[in-house]
């Protein structure tokens, strides 16, 4: 494996696999993985603000720096340590989430616009608003939608 990479990002995984998700600071990151931790008897969190990616062969890794494994930040309540039945210590990124305006987002992407470069390897990815409200529902289709669930 190769040297981590610090990313300001969340990553999840939902139904066994790894969502990364990246904004800007306010995006709803945090928010969208609580929804999705609550939505989903599946999902766990990996790292809330700061992602440590590595690459290994054709794949991607993420975990949390040891320092704030197993602690997310909640808006109005402050940083919460969450139970150990919603943790997972690292994942493979199976799917990219990014933030984006809902004025700016586009409603047919093309099939280059679904694919993100992370460390070199080629990952399926989506684009949206993080606050809409089917935002997890959205995830769970692109994971079914790229086979990676």
């Amino acid at each position: 494996m190769g040297p981590a990479e610090a990313v300001h990002a969340t990553c999840v995984v939902i139904d066994g696999a790894g969502v990364l998700i990246r904004g800007p600071s306010g995006a709803g990151k945090s928010d969208l993985a609580l929804r999705a931790l609550d939505a989903c008897a599946s999902a766990a969190l990996v790292a809330d603000d700061l992602v440590l990616l590595s690459r290994s062969d054709d794949t991607v890794r993420a975990c949390a720096p040891e320092a704030i494994f197993g602690r997310m930040e909640v808006r109005g309540l402050g940083i919460v340590t969450l139970p150990e039945a919603q943790l997972v210590a690292s994942s493979r990124i199976a799917l990219i989430v990014d933030a984006c305006r809902p004025d700016k987002m586009t409603r047919l992407p093309t099939s280059a616009a679904l694919r993100a470069d992370l460390l070199g390897c080629s990952i399926a990815r989506i684009t949206f608003d993080l606050h809409a409200a089917s935002a997890v529902a959205r995830i769970q289709i692109a994971l079914r939608h790229f086979g990676t669930t």
